[in-house]
C-alpha cells in the first residue's frame, strides 16, 4: 500500500514538471523569459501558441485521471498563459501596424519630394524657354 502511494506520489510530481517544462518554454517563447541557452529574450509567438496547445492537449488527454491539485495547477497555468499570450499578439500587431504607418508615411514623403522636384524642374525648364 505504501508502494503503491509513493508511486502515486511520483506521477503526480512528474506530471507537474511535465506541465511546467511546457509553461516555461512558453514563457520564453511568449518573451517573458530569457532563454537559458542564449540568455537573451527571444520571442516566437507561433511556438508558444505550440506549447500552449500542447498544454491544451494534455489536460483534455489527462481529463478524469488528475488529481484535484493536478487540475488545479493546470488550469492555472493554462489560464496566465493564454491572457498573456492575447497580450503579446495584440502588441506585436500594434507594433506592425505602426511600423506600417511608418513605412507609407515615409513612402508620401518620398513621392511628395519627388513631386516637388519634377515641379521644380519644370519650372526651371519653362524659364529656360521663355528666356
Amino acid at each position: 500500500m505504501a508502494e503503491n502511494f509513493d508511486q502515486e506520489k511520483k506521477n503526480e510530481v512528474l506530471f507537474l514538471q511535465l506541465i511546467m517544462t511546457f509553461e516555461t518554454a512558453a514563457w520564453q517563447q511568449m518573451g517573458k523569459l530569457k532563454n537559458p541557452l542564449t540568455n537573451k529574450i527571444e520571442k516566437d509567438l507561433e511556438q508558444a501558441r505550440l506549447s500552449i496547445d500542447m498544454l491544451d492537449m494534455i489536460k483534455a488527454k489527462t481529463e478524469g485521471s488528475r488529481t484535484p491539485n493536478e487540475t488545479k495547477v493546470l488550469e492555472r497555468i493554462l489560464s496566465q498563459l493564454k491572457i498573456n499570450f492575447v497580450e503579446e499578439l495584440e502588441k506585436e500587431r500594434k507594433q506592425k501596424a505602426e511600423s506600417e504607418k511608418k513605412t507609407e508615411e515615409k513612402g508620401e514623403k518620398k513621392e511628395q519630394k519627388s513631386s516637388n522636384e519634377k515641379s521644380k524642374a519644370q519650372k526651371s525648364k519653362d524659364k529656360k524657354e521663355t528666356n
